[in-house]
């Protein structure tokens, strides 16, 4: 049994366990109180969870294309390949997920396009992709506010198989209108991405990040609210009443299902609000997640190496968040396991870490990881790779 595999980034694994979490915690519980308030769960996870999983997403791609040292040449080019085919075959089980009767809002489609924006950007190292992702956290949520007045009509419902029937109105959905739409979320990926190009070993570096990114998601947060006590931005917001700035956060606090209002005014782009990909928003929950996966990693660092196999087994459900995260969506179709059954979240998450600690004891990948891994496993096939390319990748989910 080996559950400390070498090379691997545990606290990664952490991370992509409190993403996993986090995601099956909004889909299985109530987002509001009885007495109509937010409860603790939706406030904190909402809108952070899936971006979490972004953001590890782009440290995913990061690892698996050479870490602090990007891959060149030949060894790009399979990479790049073995990614591609990777983004597809996730995209591929998105879809069939959105044809199931869960009513959740699927994630995969969109990430298997988020993997493919983000493949012309491999090559480039930490500096210049954290830059890039500050321009695009800003440029995207623009560029989106004045092309989705010009897109199909969005349709509110999961990207299936059908839909392939309509690829135009399907690709605006995957990009721009959609749930988690990827052209906005290529920040997250970059920033991820950026994360993965730094050497994260020990706990100095790691410690650096989460408080960079606490102090990004406060500072986001603070700029937001100081346009929100504004009576004009509120009016502009709220248009048919006059309400209080904590009547107008009690309204931004419900989750704006992938974007701000199309053809609404300009000053929704100075809102954080959950699911928004404004870009106080996006640079909120690129804070959060940095926050997150730093503590992540410092834990891990700090533990003596028992502590490390232990939580290595603890988080093993973070080492194949893609066939768990498919495991729990399947679980929550009508045929499975009734939406109403009391407790359901907690049987979720026993199901999802014990599957997670038996294929960490056994030293396996879930098999879901295994297939989409395998196109580029055959391309890379009697090559020598970094051992941090080769054991911390994982999938996101």
């Amino acid at each position: 049994m080996a559950p400390l595999r070498p090379g691997r980034l545990v606290g990664i694994d952490v991370a992509r366990t409190v993403a996993l979490l986090g995601m099956i915690a909004t889909h299985v519980l109530d987002g509001r109180t009885a007495s109509g308030d937010l409860t603790l769960v939706q406030s904190v996870a909402g809108g952070r969870a899936s971006a979490l999983f972004a953001v590890l997403a782009g440290v995913s791609i990061a690892l698996i294309s050479g870490g602090t040292e990007p891959v060149r040449g030949a060894e790009r080019t399979r990479t790049v390949l073995g990614l591609a085919a990777r983004a597809v075959l996730v995209a591929a089980i998105g879809l069939v997920l959105g044809g199931l009767e869960t009513g959740l809002a699927i994630i995969l489609a969109y990430y298997g396009v988020l993997f493919l924006l983000g493949l012309p950007f491999v090559a480039l190292r930490a500096l210049p992709l954290a830059v890039l992702a500050g321009v695009w956290l800003v440029v995207a949520p623009v560029v989106s506010h004045l092309v989705r007045p010009e897109l199909p009509e969005r349709v509110y419902e999961s990207p299936d198989l059908g839909r392939l029937a309509e690829p135009g109105p399907l690709l605006a959905d995957l990009l721009l209108s959609g749930f988690y739409p990827a052209l906005p979320w290529l920040a997250y990926l970059l920033a991820g991405m950026a994360i993965g190009r730094t050497d994260l070993s020990g706990w100095r570096t790691p410690l650096r990040l989460a408080a960079a990114g606490a102090g990004l998601a406060v500072v986001a947060t603070a700029v937001s609210r100081l346009f929100t006590a504004s009576l004009e931005v509120r009016t502009v917001l709220v248009p048919y009443r006059v309400t209080t700035e904590e009547q107008v956060l009690r309204i931004l606090a419900d989750s704006q299902h992938g974007s701000t209002p199309t053809g609404g005014a300009w000053q929704w782009l100075l809102v954080v609000s959950p699911h928004s990909a404004t870009p106080l928003d996006l640079a909120h929950t690129i804070g959060t997640s940095m926050a997150v996966i730093g503590v992540a990693l410092v834990l891990v660092a700090v533990l003596p190496r028992w502590g490390r196999a232990g939580l290595a087994v603890v988080a093993g459900a973070g080492a194949m968040p893609l066939s768990l995260y498919t495991l729990h969506v399947v679980m929550r179709t009508p045929e499975v396991w009734p939406a109403e059954v009391e407790g359901s979240f907690g049987q979720h998450v026993l199901v999802v870490l014990g599957t997670g600690a038996v294929f960490a004891l056994l030293g396996r990948r879930g098999p879901l990881e295994w297939v989409v891994g395998w196109p580029g496993r055959r391309l890379r096939r009697g090559r020598v790779r970094p051992l941090d390319a080769t054991r911390s990748s994982g999938t996101c989910p």
